[in-house]
């Protein structure tokens, strides 16, 4: 049950919220069939140009051509134009982050793209906090658009950072929007980046906003805009609390749902990343229910969809003062580069192959990211790996950081990481898939009990002695303690070194000249198959 305060809190935000609630001025009877077409997109990363994009055809990677802002306004101006008193564009997070230009611009170059966008609302997602919450703050309030959260609040006042939900009527049919954004931002991001933010779990004020919006507000569809993952959406949706609305829009894991995931109590979407898809649901509308839908994640083919002139145009200006930089190439690899899998990539290997190789640490470790686009190589030749694709890789540029841990230490590290991916209880999965490493092979399982998974660990070539020291690098996290590396606590002789993971990166390269990377079962479960692209048990989905 909310305290009176929480009440009170919820009243006056329902109240702001007014001020992002928009009516379609055309009134229709409401026994009339109605049509609404919600259009979504999710985690762009800041990906502002057409690139490679990974498919799972046949048991094999193939590569295609997708995405740019500029293509995606296009298909914006097109479906809406198919209905243009019933259309709705949403985007649900990690837009601001994830590409050279949007770190090098602190974010503030996208908010005169994402203005000419065409959007009726946002959603801040996990890495909006990236350049600190005064920069998130100015960047969002510059899209000149609405952007909601339910569950983000001034630490030092307890007041909402955004309005918690947004409704607007079309045709006739009341649209109601509850946002939350993931509670574990602090432990997922560097500490420090969500300084003066506070982020509420989202049973502390979902009944009382679901109420709120179907009792006093009088919406007739109703949906929940999350960034939390697909593990913690899919159960999320499971909960009673849900039995009132209609959709969970999800967001964060980069999942490519191309049919809703059916639930006890509603339906689940996610319309996977960088700006190459568009989740597009038909809603049929009578009496203020849903009589029919439909779903297709549609593929922004630049090809299909020409650029339109003016977001390309400001594009162009906003990314003119960095593209002589992040256009220099670094070096050539001739194998392709992806991070889509969810136990070992290419593009990991090499990144820790090369931390590993600059520290000389008996490990090198990096978080097992979602982000980055793919660079494909087509049989035979190679491709250059460019400034602007060090940043898509690496978005933030932190010190290395270089330790000890005994052998226990780390199995019991593991231990903990393997559970953020695999745990039966999604509430205890966050963050991307299973932490990257060089120099270390593991066997696991997935599907056993936190504690039990490891089954063998091989530290240079060797089995792993539990009370021996072994030197570890990885990257400094501003804001955790000196002695912790990638989540692991109390290692010693801990060190931050005077040479950033660019550095790193850009030196290997320089040395090497063309790279090769692949996968070399560094890290294996021993009950998956192989090639797993996602997890979600107890569901037919299968990213592809």
């Amino acid at each position: 049950m909310l305290s009176h305060k929480k009440l009170a809190m919820v009243a006056l935000v329902a109240l702001t919220a007014g001020l992002f609630s928009c009516k379609d001025t055309k009134t229709t009877d409401d026994s009339t069939e109605q049509t609404i077409t919600i259009l979504q997109t999710a985690d762009i990363h800041g990906q502002l140009q057409p690139h490679d994009e990974l498919f799972w055809e046949d048991e094999h990677i193939t590569f295609r051509k997708l995405g740019g802002l500029a293509h995606m306004k296009t298909l914006f101006e097109e479906e809406r134009s198919k209905d243009p008193e019933g259309t709705l564009i949403v985007d649900g997070g990690d837009m601001i982050q994830g590409s050279a230009v949007a770190a090098l611009s602190h974010g503030k170059a996208f908010a005169p793209i994402i203005k000419a966008m065409g959007y009726d609302f946002l959603i801040p997602g996990n890495w909006e906090v990236v350049y600190g919450k005064d920069t998130m703050m100015d960047v969002l309030t510059h899209y000149d658009t609405p952007v909601i959260s339910a569950n983000m609040y001034h630490e030092s006042t307890g007041e909402s950072l955004f309005p918690q939900y947004f409704i607007k009527e079309l045709k006739g049919v009341k649209l109601g929007f509850i946002s939350y954004n993931d509670p574990e931002i602090p432990v997922r991001q560097n500490p420090s980046f969500s300084e003066g933010i506070r982020f509420d779990p989202i049973d502390a004020n979902l009944e009382a906003l679901i109420n709120e919006l179907k009792d006093n507000q009088g919406v007739d569809i109703l949906f929940v805009v999350t960034h939390i993952g697909i593990s913690k959406q899919y159960n999320l949706a499971e909960n009673p609390a849900m039995a009132r609305v209609d959709y969970v829009l999800g967001n964060d894991t980069h999942e490519r749902i191309r049919k809703p995931l059916q639930t006890e109590y509603t339906k689940v979407t996610e319309p996977g990343a960088f700006a190459s898809f568009v989740g597009k649901l038909t809603l049929t509308v009578k009496d203020g229910k849903i009589v029919k839908e439909d779903y297709d994640l549609m593929e922004v083919d630049p090809e299909k969809y020409p650029a339109d002139k003016k977001v390309a145009q400001i594009i162009d200006q906003e990314t003119a003062p960095y593209k002589e930089e992040i256009d220099q190439v670094l070096g050539y690899t001739s194998t392709p580069l992806y991070r889509y899998f969810v136990v070992e990539n290419p593009m990991d290997n090499f990144i820790t192959d090369a931390a590993r190789w600059k520290t000389g640490a008996d490990i090198s470790i990096s978080n097992g990211f979602r982000f980055s686009t793919p660079i494909s190589v087509e049989e035979g030749g190679k491709s250059p790996i460019t400034k602007a694709d060090l940043w898509s890789m690496l978005p933030v540029n932190e010190k290395v950081k270089v330790g000890k841990a005994s052998g226990k230490q780390i199995k019991n590290w593991l231990e903990k990481e393997l559970n953020n991916v695999f745990a039966a209880d999604p509430t205890e999965r966050f963050g991307g898939w299973l932490v990257r490493f060089s120099g270390m092979e593991l066997t696991f399982y997935a599907n056993k009990p936190m504690g039990e998974r490891v089954a063998s660990i091989m530290i240079g070539g060797k089995p792993m002695v539990e009370d021996q020291l072994y030197t570890m690098s990885a990257c400094r996290r501003e804001g955790e303690p000196l002695s912790t590396l990638c989540r692991m606590p109390n290692t010693v002789e801990t060190v931050v070194m005077d040479y950033t993971i660019h550095d790193v990166i850009e030196e290997y390269l320089k040395e090497k000249g063309t790279i090769a990377p692949a996968l070399d079962g560094r890290a294996k479960a021993l009950d998956l198959g192989e090639n797993v692209l996602s997890q979600l048990p107890g569901t037919d989905y299968q990213f592809h």
